[in-house]
């Protein structure tokens, strides 16, 4: 025999299932999306007093261009430029070391690092690139969890590293 809590979760089933497979009958099919660094421009104006020093930096993937949920980034850091210690309160990052080395910015301070280097931070984790050297230091990144940097919940530290 079933039980009236049975039938009412049958048909609670039903209901979701047809409810989720109309959902998918109105959402836009999934289209790849596709660009190249040279057609993405460089974002300007971003504050040195935020943390930007000195840096060249473009979104190649982003809720903007892509409609994405996450961001995929370039930027290559000239010697003496730096990202300042930040955390990003709703997304996770990642970054990897392209070319060249410095030092990125730890819970325990400044440590090196180089090609072939891949960082992860999680969100709410402090963390920061430092070109030390006399070359270009090239990263691609990532945020994963916000498509665009006030999704981020992106903040800068309240001591600058000079």
């Amino acid at each position: 025999m079933t039980s009236k809590a049975e039938l009412f979760g049958a048909a609670l089933g039903k209901a979701f299932r047809k409810t989720a497979e109309k959902l998918k009958e109105d959402a836009p099919p999934a289209k790849m999306y596709r660009t190249n660094l040279r057609d993405v421009p460089k974002v300007e104006g971003l504050p040195r007093d935020d943390g930007w020093v000195d840096m060249q930096v473009q979104f190649l993937i982003d809720k903007k261009t892509a409609g994405a949920n996450h961001v995929v980034g370039w930027t290559v850091l000239k010697p003496g430029a730096r990202h300042e210690n930040h955390r990003h309160r709703n997304c996770d990052e990642f970054f990897i070391v392209l070319k060249g080395q410095g030092h990125i910015y730890t819970d325990e301070g400044q440590k090196p690092s180089v090609e072939g280097d891949v960082v992860y931070s999680p969100r709410g984790c402090w963390h920061g690139f430092n070109n030390t050297s006399d070359h270009d230091v090239v990263l691609v990144w990532g945020w994963m969890g916000a498509g665009s940097i006030e999704a981020s919940g992106y903040e800068v530290g309240a001591e600058q590293h000079k």
